[in-house]
């Protein structure tokens, strides 16, 4: 007899689409004939919508493509609104900050980085708007909040990057341009102006959590997918009834390394891990020009790294 299993049966579950519990009265209702999509099934659940936007979604969505638009729309003119252009050479447009010259003057001339200030206006009230969407999405539906405070963390690099680090330097030349291979050299002139972000002490921390959640969730992914013929894939059942599932995930990990998280606290290793990455992160991008210029110097005083480089540091005692 056929058993729905997990992600690799070939089995899929059809029935009346489900709409999820009522919304509240004061809400928009949501939109969107439900249906089911096949190859969708073969990863997650089959069933497309409906979906809820709602007034800050709406809002959000407007302000997000107004920002492309305008950073698109610059793009195309650099390349004198070439189509091929455009698309061949993407990668390497940008949308620039204004120059030093202009500090932190707002709408300096559009050409010269007014186009910026307003794509990173309308892309930041975006992103805001759609924090508050996700925040009252939750507490809605009577969940916790732990994604809208995980997006935040990543709001807050976002923010540091491109708002208050400029603020606190002086000057809006200091943000980050618009684009991909710009972004990339952005990055990469940022680092060795300031004396190599790797003694940074901050950037350490965030690629170590940064490591740590890529560990963490290939380690909890296959523990569970290796553990769906016992039910482990109904984690909310394992957690609050431990069954077989559990029992031998917990088993397996003891005897590898002697310890083993349970059904609940992986979450939170993984949620932390996840959140700790662009927070700390943040903070070693705001120190770095304001409170420590030369991050190599700041080492080697500080005996975290040798004077040279070359040099092998001496043995203890």
């Amino acid at each position: 007899m056929p058993r729905y299993q997990n992600i690799f049966t070939q089995i899929q579950v059809r029935t009346a689409p489900e709409m999820g519990v009522a919304p509240l009265s004061r809400s928009y209702p949501r939109t969107g004939q439900p249906f089911f999509f096949y190859l969708m099934g073969k990863i997650g659940a089959a069933q497309i919508g409906p979906i809820y936007l709602g007034s800050l979604g709406i809002a959000s969505l407007f302000c997000g493509f107004i920002a492309i638009e305008i950073i698109g729309l610059n793009m195309w003119a650099s390349v004198g609104w070439d189509p091929i252009k455009f698309v061949c050479h993407l990668p390497w447009l940008s949308l620039a900050p204004p120059p030093p010259k202009y500090g932190l003057m707002i709408l300096p001339p559009l050409q010269e980085g007014g186009w910026w200030q307003i794509a990173g206006f309308f892309l930041t009230t975006s992103i805001l708007l759609w924090w508050v969407r996700t925040y009252r999405r939750a507490v809605q539906l009577g969940l916790g909040t732990h994604v809208a405070w995980a997006f935040a963390s990543a709001i807050w690099l976002f923010l540091v990057l491109g708002f208050i680090r400029p603020i606190m330097i002086g000057s809006w030349s200091e943000a980050v341009p618009f684009g991909i291979f710009p972004h990339l050299d952005w990055t990469n002139n940022f680092s060795l102006l300031h004396g190599n972000l790797f003694y940074n002490p901050f950037h350490c921390l965030s690629i170590a959590f940064l490591y740590g959640s890529a560990l963490l969730f290939a380690m909890h992914g296959a523990t569970i997918l290796s553990v769906t013929r016992y039910g482990g894939d109904r984690e909310l059942d394992q957690i609050t009834d431990r069954g077989t599932a559990a029992e031998r995930a917990a088993l397996f990990w003891r005897w590898t390394m002697g310890f083993n998280a349970s059904m609940e606290s992986i979450h939170r290793w993984a949620w932390w891990f996840a959140v700790l990455t662009p927070l700390v992160g943040g903070i070693g991008i705001l120190l770095t020009g304001t409170v420590v210029d030369q991050w190599r110097d700041w080492a080697v005083l500080h005996h975290y790294a040798v004077p040279d480089q070359y040099a092998a540091p001496p043995l203890p005692g």
